[in-house]
C-alpha cells in the first residue's frame, strides 16, 4: 500500500500561521538548540523550532505559547540543529539496495533527501524499470526525488542495451508527480555534435521546466562551453580544480563527488578554499556508493565531513550539502534549511566538524537515533518480471574466453585496459605478450577480461586485456552489475575460473561472484534486474564484503575494486573500455582494435 502524497505548502500553511501565530499548538518543538541557518550561514544559539504537519512553522526564541498538551517536546540541551542533508547526484542501484533498503541505510547517516538517476535499471529494464522505480521513491518515508534517465544506450553505436529510451520517453516521464529532471547526460559528444535525439531529450526536459543533468567526463575542456550551451546544469565528473572552475564559469553547478571508489572532493575544493570562487554554486554528492561504505563509513555525513577535513568551512560544506541543492533543483522553498514553510528534515548533532549523527528527523518524525532507522518499512515489491534478467544463451566453457592471434604471430602487442586507483577513468594501456598454440597468453600484471551478453541470448562473448588489479593466482571475478550497459563482465587470469564464474551468475540470476581453483570464495546475490537485492543493507554489505575479502584473497590490492570492475564497461568515461561490440576508444568515441599494427 502507498504513502499518502506528502501534503503540498498550500495545503498546510493555515495550520503553520496559526502555530507561528501562538493561535495553535505545534506538532512537535525542539527547544534550546543552536539552530544552523544556511540561508544566512549563521549558527543561532538557544533557538526553538516548531513543527507542525511534517514541516517547519516557527523558527527563534521562545516557543512555550506554540506547547500544547498534545506536543512532543524535544530538548536539545544546546546541540546544533541542522537541515537534513541532500545527495545532489547519486544512483540507488550502486548500493546493490533497492531503494526502500538503501533509504534504511542511510537515514540513520542523516540523509533525507536523494536526487536520484535510474539509468542502471533503465538499461536493463527500460522505462518499465524507471517507474518501479519512481513509485518506490514515492513510497519513502524521506524525500527521493527521480532524474529520468538520458542515455540508454549511454553510446548509441558503441553498446547494446537491455532496453532503449528516447526524447519520447523522457517526454512521458516528464508528467510524472516524483520527476525533478533529466538524469547525467553521458553523451556529451551527441550535445557538441547536434544530436537531435540528445536534444530533443533536453528540449522536453526544459519545456517541463525541470533540471538537466551533466556528465562531461572528458579532460579536454575545449567542448566544454558547447556542451554547456546544450543545456545541461551541473556536472559531477570534476577531477581537477580547473574543472570544477569550468563548471562554475559556464554557469553550470560544480558537483563534488566522494563516493566509495571516487575521492574527486579534495582536488577540486581549492576552487573554493584557495581560488574564492562563491560556494552557492558547488554541490556535495556521492555519485555510486558500496553498501559497505553505507554501513560502516557512512553516505552524507561522510561527505561533508570529508570536505570539512579538506579544509572547508563547516558552515560551507553544510549549505553544499543541503540548500545549495535544493535551489539548483528549484526546490529551495521547499527543503534544504531550517525555515518557515519547508519540509520539517533535520539533524541534532553536538560538533560541527566531526558531525555525529545523533537524531534525525524527517517530515517532523523522529526516523533514526543513535545510529538505529526508526522508520517502518513500506511495503513496495518488485515484481517478477525485474527478477529474470540474465538472459545467456547457453553456459560457458574455458574455450569462450580464448583470444586468437593474428596469423603467423610469436608475440603481439595489444591494447590493456588500465584501472585508475579511485577514479572513474581508465588508461589506455599497452604490453607485448606471448602466443602459444595460437592463442595469446595474459602475464604477469595482465589477464583477461570479457563481456558476456547478458539481455537477448546471442551468446556474445568479447574478449580483451586489462590490468592494475593485481590477481596472482588462478582466479575470476564476474559480475551483471556492469555501468551502463550492464552486460556481464568477467576478469580473471583463468579461462576455467571465467567459465565457472560466468554460470554461476545465470544459475543465481545475477549479482557477483569469485572464484579461484574450482571453489566459490565469495558471491552477492542481486536477482532484481541483476543489480539489486531486497534484503537489508547490513546482509548485503557482508556479503559484499566477502567479495572485497576474496578479491584480496586472489591478489588484488586496489582500493574498492570491485567498482573499478563494474565500470570497465563504461564507454563513456575516458580511455579505454570494453563493450558487446569489441574494444572502445572512449578519446575518440569508436571501436578499435584488441592488437596494434605490426
Amino acid at each position: 500500500m502507498s504513502r499518502p502524497p506528502f501534503p503540498a505548502w498550500p495545503d498546510v500553511a493555515a495550520d503553520l500561521i496559526a502555530v507561528a501565530a501562538r493561535r495553535a499548538p505545534a506538532d512537535l518543538v525542539i527547544r534550546n538548540c543552536a539552530w544552523v541557518n544556511v540561508h544566512s550561514r549563521e549558527v543561532i544559539p538557544g533557538a526553538d523550532i516548531a513543527i507542525r504537519s511534517g514541516r517547519f512553522a516557527s523558527c527563534g526564541p521562545d516557543a512555550t505559547a506554540m506547547i500544547g498538551p498534545a506536543t512532543r517536546v524535544i530538548d536539545a540541551k544546546g546541540r546544533f540543529l541542522i537541515p537534513g542533508l541532500c545527495d545532489g547526484h547519486m544512483h540507488v542501484e550502486s548500493g546493490m539496495l533497492t531503494v526502500t533498503e538503501f533509504v534504511r541505510a542511510v537515514m540513520p547517516h542523516g540523509t533525507t533527501t536523494m536526487f536520484v538517476d535510474p539509468h542502471e535499471v533503465a538499461n536493463v529494464l527500460g522505462l518499465a524499470g524507471v517507474r518501479l522505480m519512481h513509485d518506490e521513491a514515492l513510497d519513502q518515508p524521506v524525500n527521493v526525488f527521480v532524474q529520468m534517465p538520458s542515455c540508454a544506450p549511454s553510446a548509441p553505436g558503441l553498446e547494446t542495451t537491455g532496453a532503449e529510451l528516447g526524447p519520447a520517453e523522457v517526454a512521458e516521464a516528464m508528467g510524472w508527480p516524483n520527476i525533478v529532471g533529466l538524469g547525467e547526460m553521458m553523451n556529451y559528444p551527441g550535445v557538441v555534435h547536434g544530436d537531435p535525439k540528445m536534444l530533443g531529450e533536453i528540449a522536453a526536459t526544459q519545456r517541463a521546466g525541470k533540471t538537466v543533468g551533466g556528465h562531461y567526463a572528458s579532460p579536454d575542456l575545449t567542448d566544454f562551453p558547447a556542451y554547456a550551451a546544450g543545456g545541461p546544469a551541473d556536472d559531477h565528473e570534476g577531477t581537477r580544480e580547473e574543472d570544477a572552475i569550468a563548471r562554475v564559469r559556464q554557469g553550470m553547478r560544480a558537483m563534488l563527488r566522494l563516493g566509495s571508489a571516487w575521492y574527486d572532493v579534495e582536488a577540486q575544493i581549492t576552487a573554493v578554499t584557495e581560488k574564492g570562487l562563491d560556494p552557492r554554486n558547488f554541490i556535495l554528492c556521492t555519485d555510486d556508493c558500496h553498501s559497505g561504505t553505507l554501513v560502516h563509513e557512512g553516505h552524507m555525513d561522510r561527505v561533508v565531513r570529508h570536505a570539512i577535513d579538506c579544509g572547508l568551512d563547516p558552515l560551507i560544506a553544510l549549505q553544499m550539502a543541503t540548500i545549495n541543492t535544493a535551489t539548483h533543483f528549484g526546490l529551495e522553498r521547499e527543503l534544504g534549511s531550517i525555515a518557515p514553510g519547508r519540509r520539517a528534515d533535520c539533524i541534532l548533532t553536538s560538533d560541527l566538524r566531526a558531525l555525529p549523527v545523533e537524531t534525525v528527523i524527517a517530515r517532523g518524525e523522529i526516523v533514526a537515533e543513535g545510529g538505529v532507522c526508526l522508520a517502518p518499512t513500506p511495503g513496495f515489491h518488485w515484481p517478477d518480471s525485474a527478477r529474470r534478467t540474465v538472459n545467456m544463451k547457453r553456459d560457458l566453457v574455458a574455450t569462450d574466453f580464448d583470444i586468437p592471434a593474428p596469423a603467423a604471430a610469436n608475440r603481439v602487442r595489444a591494447r590493456v585496459i588500465g584501472v585508475v586507483e579511485n577514479q572513474a577513468p581508465t588508461r589506455a594501456l599497452e604490453a607485448d605478450l606471448a602466443v602459444r598454440d595460437g592463442l595469446v597468453e595474459a602475464a604477469g600484471e595482465v589477464c583477461q577480461i570479457a563481456l558476456v551478453e547478458r539481455h537477448r541470448a546471442t551468446g556474445g562473448v568479447v574478449n580483451a586485456f586489462v590490468a592494475g588489479f593485481g590477481y596472482d593466482t588462478p582466479c575470476a571475478v564476474a559480475s551483471t552489475v556492469a555501468h551502463d550497459s550492464h552486460h556481464m563482465i568477467v576478469v580473471g587470469t583463468s579461462k576455467e575460473e571465467m567459465a565457472r564464474a560466468a554460470n554461476r551468475l545465470r544459475e543465481i540470476g545475477g549479482g557477483v561472484t569469485v572464484w579461484r581453483d574450482g571453489i566459490e570464495l565469495a558471491h552477492v546475490a542481486l536477482p532484481i534486474a541483476g543489480l539489486m537485492s531486497d534484503a537489508p543493507a547490513a546482509e548485503v554489505a557482508d556479503c559484499a564484503q566477502g567479495v572485497v575479502a576474496a578479491m584480496a584473497a586472489c591478489g588484488c590490492r586496489l582500493n574498492n575494486a570491485y567498482m573499478q570492475h563494474s565500470l570497465l564497461a563504461l564507454v563513456v568515461i575516458p580511455s579505454l573500455r570494453i563493450s558487446d561490440l569489441g574494444l572502445i576508444d572512449v578519446d575518440r568515441f569508436e571501436k578499435t582494435d584488441l592488437f596494434l599494427p605490426g
